[in-house]
């Protein structure tokens, strides 16, 4: 699957972040784990604000993130212009930007290459990485799943798991499955 690229941990519910700032940390040594360059790069992660309304979303997200020791800073309109000087800082703009919030630890990771880092680190752990082979059913024993069935034949497997992204619960369905089996409500605060 893909991502959008933005790594990062600023979210104001606190059952958020705490699970984004858990996978940021993760991915500040995952090229080493992985031994593949996921092409991550900590350049920062501006949220921009537009209105009085977001500045106060992104002052009380802000303040939730600091409550919780991870790094977030306000910024006015003026600090944006100095740190992001190609950005149309001008009253007529679209979308006049009036402040952001900086988590400075945030930053970008090229999806491609965490995939084919995964690959890789998969691979060398014994896992069978079959492309363009579109899974169409699952072979049964009794109540357990010994296998699936694809559009290159049989495969049998001691263990399977779904790992489709967006197709997770088409694939789920021809189990008799329906996704989600178990989720956690995130309240608002």
């Amino acid at each position: 699957g893909r991502n959008t690229t933005i790594v990062r941990s600023n979210y104001r519910q606190p059952a958020l972040h705490n699970l984004f700032e858990f996978g940021l940390k993760m991915w500040e040594h995952l090229s080493d784990e992985l031994n593949y360059n996921v092409m991550f790069s900590p350049r920062g992660s501006l949220t921009l604000g537009h209105s009085d309304a977001d500045m106060t979303m992104l002052a009380q997200r802000g303040d939730a993130m600091r409550c919780s020791g991870i790094d977030a800073e306000l910024l006015t309109r003026d600090q944006v212009a100095k740190m992001e000087p190609l950005l149309d800082m001008s009253r007529e703009a679209r979308f006049p930007i009036q402040g952001a919030l900086l988590q400075g630890r945030g930053g970008t990771a090229r999806h491609d290459a965490v995939a084919w880092g995964y690959a890789r680190g998969a691979d060398s752990l014994g896992v069978d990485i079959i492309q363009k082979c579109e899974v169409t059913g699952f072979v049964w024993d009794g109540k357990a799943i010994v296998g699936v069935e694809t559009t290159r034949g049989r495969i049998s497997a001691g263990r399977i798991g779904i790992c489709v992204a967006g197709h997770s619960g088409h694939v789920a369905g021809l189990a008799g499955l329906k996704l989600p089996i178990e989720s956690q409500t995130l309240q608002a605060m």
